[in-house]
């Protein structure tokens, strides 16, 4: 088993597909991945699962890949409960995920910004550039800047879990111009298209960031670097001033309230 834990893990789903199965009972997303060149002792281990489960998640995969084998059942103490794990996060990193609610709030509403783009006589052009101003600016420039330029430094940037992140950030960006594309030749399926997918895209993204990659790093930082963190962001946040995050937040009520006055009319 140990030269197999130190494969990449398409490559083991791939020869043995009972590996993806048994992964997603774990809710460990693998089969979707469309790189998979992490090693399956960074997919377990990265994950932070509790004990208990580890060694039965083991033990499956073990008897998955070697099925002739005999590999000895791990001992399990049925007694004990494996409580959810409640995730909690240092200073500097739970203001990233706060950073996360107001994207989401334009993430759900980027169905309604499509439907209405659809049904309207010509592209509300002005309407899909500010949802892009926020995406770059907000989204982009002011949260993901952080990600790359302080967050990402403190733990092996060419890691395979960090390389995704940054994959999905410039696959995102390449979204939005098509999107861009679209509003200037008043193009609503270029619109649609790429609108939808940049939500797909992020939605999936901050579930990652929230619930596996955040707390990987948080459980690498030492105290000083946690204030160090803090600082560094604190600082990021004061280059662009107390009005930017307010802005593109009113910005969220205003196209909230806009699409709601459109449900009930």
């Amino acid at each position: 088993m140990h030269k197999v834990i130190n494969q990449e893990i398409k490559q083991i789903i791939n020869a043995c597909p009972e590996v993806g199965r048994i992964l997603e009972e774990y809710n460990i997303g693998c089969v979707p991945c469309s790189v998979g060149s992490c090693l399956l002792k960074d997919v377990v281990g990265i994950h932070n699962l509790d004990p208990q489960r580890e060694a039965t998640l083991m033990y499956r995969l073990e008897k998955a890949i070697y099925p002739d084998r005999n590999v000895p059942k791990p001992v399990v103490d049925m007694t004990k409960k494996s409580a959810p794990k409640e995730i909690t996060y240092s200073p500097p990193v739970k203001k990233l995920v706060d950073e996360h609610v107001l994207i989401k709030r334009l993430l759900a509403l980027i169905p309604s910004v499509v439907e209405y783009t659809e049904t309207s006589v010509k592209v509300d052009k002005n309407l899909i550039l500010k949802c892009v101003d926020f995406i770059r600016t907000y989204a982009d420039k002011y949260h993901h800047m952080k990600e790359e330029d302080i967050l990402f430094k403190y733990v092996d940037d060419k890691a395979e879990i960090i390389q995704i992140m940054f994959k999905d950030h410039d696959t995102g960006r390449g979204h939005v111009r098509q999107a861009v594309e679209g509003a200037e030749k008043g193009n609503k399926s270029q619109i649609k298209e790429h609108l939808l997918a940049y939500r797909d895209l992020l939605t999936q993204h901050i579930k990652k960031e929230d619930e596996i990659l955040y707390p990987w790093i948080d459980r690498q930082l030492s105290v000083t670097q946690v204030g160090e963190m803090f600082r560094k962001c604190s600082e990021a946040d004061a280059s662009v001033g107390d009005e930017l995050p307010k802005k593109y937040e009113r910005f969220i009520i205003e196209l909230e309230e806009k699409f709601l006055e459109e449900v009930t009319k």
